[in-house]
C-alpha cells in the first residue's frame, strides 16, 4: 500500500495503532515477553520502566540459578534421587542465563549505535 499524502499516512498509522503500541512500550506495557490481554487498563503511576523490567528479569535468572544449585546439592548429598528434575532445573537455568546474556549484548549494541549518532 503506497502512501501518497499526509492523510494516507495518518490513516495507515490509525489502522496500525502505532501511537497506542508505542505508548505501551514506553510505559513498560510489554513485560516478560507475554502478549497483553485486551481490555486491561494501564495505570499511569504504576507502570514499569525498561530498567525495572531488566532488574526483575535478572532477579528471576538469579533465582533460577539458585534453584538449580540447590537441586545439584541435594542430588550430590543423596537427599534427592531424582536426576531428571535436577537436569531440567540446570538446563532451565542455563537457558535463562544464555537468554539474559543475549539481551545484554543487544542492549549494549543498541547503546553503541545510539552513541555513534550525530546530533
Amino acid at each position: 500500500m503506497a502512501i501518497k499524502d499526509i492523510g494516507g499516512f495518518q490513516q495507515t498509522l490509525g489502522n496500525a495503532d502505532a501511537h497506542g503500541w508505542s505508548r505501551k512500550v514506553d510505559n513498560g506495557g510489554i513485560s516478560n515477553f507475554d502478549i497483553e490481554t485486551p481490555g486491561v487498563q494501564e495505570s499511569g503511576a504504576g507502570s514499569k520502566t525498561f530498567g525495572d523490567f531488566l532488574q526483575e528479569s535478572i532477579a528471576q535468572v538469579n533465582s533460577t540459578q539458585h534453584d538449580a544449585n540447590i537441586a545439584m546439592e541435594k542430588l550430590a548429598s543423596g537427599e534427592s534421587q531424582n536426576l531428571h528434575e535436577t537436569l531440567l532445573s540446570v538446563e532451565k537455568a542455563d537457558i535463562a542465563f544464555r537468554t539474559m546474556n543475549q539481551v545484554r549484548t543487544k542492549v549494549l549494541d543498541a547503546y553503541r549505535e545510539i552513541m555513534k549518532m550525530q546530533i
